[in-house]
């Protein structure tokens, strides 16, 4: 069976998801963790790709970009962070050989009506999975940067990037991130979290036909999107 090709669209979010080879470890000790976030940081300025979420579980990563120009941005990006991760691994572990389990997955997002929702199912990945039991308690992942916390990560330094969205949800910072921790916090349906999943799995938008009309006129393609409506919450 052919591939699903991915969509790439410059302005809009996309929920990535890269997972390890056969499911094994990516990340071990804190080092690990901080070597991928600092190629994070380096390449999405060079390639001008905007970085509005990420979790980094111990075999797969979450992020939700933005290329910010038309070209190859996240697909570079990508290649970069990953090939470097893998030979910094391959380098400790003295071996050779993949790391990654083949491409990684995209899904186009529309930012008005599923973004807030993407973001908050990227930052309590730690939490479905028995982690944690509350995202401030897991240090390596977006919601620490975003609820207003004190930031460890990439050397201490506040590089998220603001998304559209979270900018509107009050007029200053502290009122921005008050309001994301309440709404991480509220409660979550099945549904939604079953949409998000679905839709980067299969490299498939996560929006409304409305969304996936605007994004036909946009690039000129017929493209398909996993389900319809917008997540509850909003």
């Amino acid at each position: 069976m052919a591939r699903r090709p991915r969509l790439f669209v410059p302005g809009y979010p996309h929920h990535i998801v890269q997972r390890g080879h056969n499911r094994r470890p990516v990340f071990v000790e804190t080092a690990d963790y901080e070597y991928y976030l600092a190629n994070l940081v380096e390449w999405k300025a060079h390639y001008e790709v905007a970085v509005y979420g990420w979790c980094l579980m111990t075999n797969h990563v979450h992020l939700l970009l933005s290329p910010q120009r038309e070209g190859e941005g996240i697909s570079a990006l990508m290649r970069r962070v990953s090939a470097r991760q893998a030979r910094y691994v391959n380098r400790l572990e003295g071996r050779c050989g993949t790391l990654w389990s083949g491409r990684f997955k995209c899904s186009v997002v529309d930012a008005e009506a599923y973004l807030l929702a993407c973001l908050r199912y990227v930052d309590l990945n730690p939490v479905r999975a028995g982690m944690c039991r509350h995202p401030a308690d897991y240090p390596w992942s977006s919601y620490r940067q975003r609820a207003g916390l004190r930031a460890d990560q990439a050397g201490g330094r506040d590089w998220l990037d603001v998304d559209p969205v979270t900018a509107a949800m009050g007029g200053t910072t502290a009122a921005r991130a008050a309001a994301y921790a309440r709404f991480v916090g509220g409660e979550i349906s099945a549904e939604e979290n079953q949409q998000i999943r679905t839709a980067v799995q299969r490299n498939q938008l996560t929006g409304s036909q409305r969304f996936v009309d605007e994004i036909e006129r946009r690039t000129g393609l017929r493209v398909e999107a996993r389900g319809q409506g917008r997540p509850r919450g909003k």
